[in-house]
């Protein structure tokens, strides 16, 4: 959900953190942001537009063992927040791209109702506005490298349809170009002109049980749906770990219901049969709605309890040498903490873009041994070559702005340590060359900042 406003990176804190009821300025006794969920994210609310936040989010995911990231998306239309949105999504996808994460849009067509109510557009020109917008989608989004294809189409999911009940989607996506007709997938059905459908969670039926959705129900309802995708030529399988909304404590509406996370046995249950059910996608439903409280993006509550039982699923169904542990899903978090901490100072900004090189690239050791070095304001000892009677040194992690001093001794218990050469102006380019002594004891070398 890109959906989400907060300063500094806005001017104010949005819709979807107050709804217009919770004030995020006041804490808790436990320090804790007032806002609208039962749920705190570790990061504490933030801006969906914020590069640390989404770096953080894909690193998540990737050590997670996703593949990548469907976005809700309202359409281009400078409109209530669907500009925000659309400008958060763009964001969001350049981010996914650095990662090496698939992308995917759903379509909320409801956007093209509320215009229509709001007297922002005629209801003559909804097929139209739908047109559009999904031509600007094929612009920037499903034309480009990154974005998810199945059998050389863009695969697209539409929340609901809500707005276009009837026929018209092959008349909406007959503007697109063929190559671009896209794999159409539809809540919990299939309508005229998809390929199939996707689940969610059923909170309709929780109203036969006091607002509680009983597992008997649930079970019936994916039995159900699946029975239905049978006769699909592909569906789109859904995991997700509870659902705990907040709408009635913000007076924004009555609640859906009520899905217990039993622990994460909801979660389990799930993400297992959805992983074994011959789906063609499994999508889990969210990352980090916290208003309806499906969040499975880490938080005060459940830490990273959630992305724990993903990396097991992906080991245990998908791929058994998967590497990332639990111990790995902390490494984003650390580095999101060091963004903020150093943000005025550019060379330590730039060993944190080699961080998020190295953990894309699965160089977890020296990401880790290099946040290590610039969270205790340390040089790190990054490489060395040796050229002919030269010893090239390069040092990086956490440099002082008086500079870098090389020290050598032969005596690595006790010293004492010698200052060999040091650099004040440039910091940042800290690349030492010293010469090879060809006779005498072993030299030991070491960096300190001055």
């Amino acid at each position: 959900m890109p959906w989400y406003t907060a300063p500094p990176v806005s001017s104010r804190w949005g819709w979807h953190w107050t709804m217009n009821h919770f004030d995020p300025e006041t804490r808790d006794e436990q320090g804790r942001r007032q806002i609208a969920s039962h749920y705190h994210p570790l990061t504490e609310p933030y801006d969906s537009a914020d590069p640390a936040i989404l770096e953080y989010h894909v690193l998540l995911m990737k050590l997670a063992g996703l593949d990548g990231v469907i976005a809700d998306w309202y359409g281009p239309d400078d409109y209530l927040d669907y500009a925000r949105i659309h400008e958060r999504t763009l964001r969001l996808f350049e981010w996914t791209r650095r990662a090496g994460l698939w992308f995917c849009l759903c379509y909320e067509d409801r956007t093209i109702g509320r215009m229509i109510e709001g007297g922002y557009i005629a209801s003559t020109e909804a097929v139209h506005r739908a047109r559009s917008a999904l031509l600007e989608a094929e612009r920037q989004f499903l034309s480009q490298t990154g974005y998810l294809r199945w059998q050389n189409r863009p695969v697209l999911l539409n929340f609901g349809p809500v707005f276009f009940t009837g026929d018209q989607w092959p008349a909406i996506f007959a503007a697109l170009q063929p190559s671009n007709q896209p794999v159409f997938f539809t809540l919990d059905r299939r309508v005229t002109g998809a390929t199939g459908g996707f689940n969610w969670p059923p909170m309709w039926a929780s109203a036969t049980n006091g607002g509680v959705l009983h597992p008997s129900a649930l079970l019936h309802y994916l039995d159900g749906f699946e029975q239905k995708a049978s006769a699909w030529n592909a569906f789109v399988s859904t995991a997700f770990p509870r659902f705990h909304d907040i709408y009635a404590q913000a007076n924004v509406g009555p609640s859906y219901g009520y899905l217990d996370d039993a622990e994460g046995n909801t979660f389990r249950l799930t993400l297992h049969r959805a992983m074994t059910n011959g789906s063609l996608l499994v999508q889990i439903a969210t990352w980090n709605d916290f208003g309806e409280g499906t969040m499975i993006e880490p938080t005060v509550e459940f830490g990273y309890r959630d992305l724990q039982l993903i990396q097991e699923a992906r080991r245990t169904f998908l791929d058994p040498a998967f590497r990332y542990s639990p111990a790995d899903l902390a490494l984003p978090l650390q580095l999101l903490q060091l963004r903020r901490r150093d943000a005025d100072r550019p060379q330590t900004q730039t060993e944190l873009d080699l961080v998020f090189s190295l953990i894309v690239q699965g160089e977890l050791p020296t990401a880790r041994s290099l946040l290590e070095a610039i969270s205790r304001r340390r040089p790190l000892l990054r490489s060395w070559t040796l050229d002919g009677d030269s010893l090239e040194i390069a040092v990086g992690g956490y440099l002082s702005d008086q500079g870098v001093e090389i020290q050598s001794t032969t005596n690595l218990w006790s010293g004492p340590w010698t200052p060999v050469t040091r650099k004040t102006n440039d910091p940042a380019a800290a690349t030492f060359r010293l010469p090879v002594p060809r006779e005498g004891p072993p030299l030991f070398l070491r960096a300190r900042n001055l």
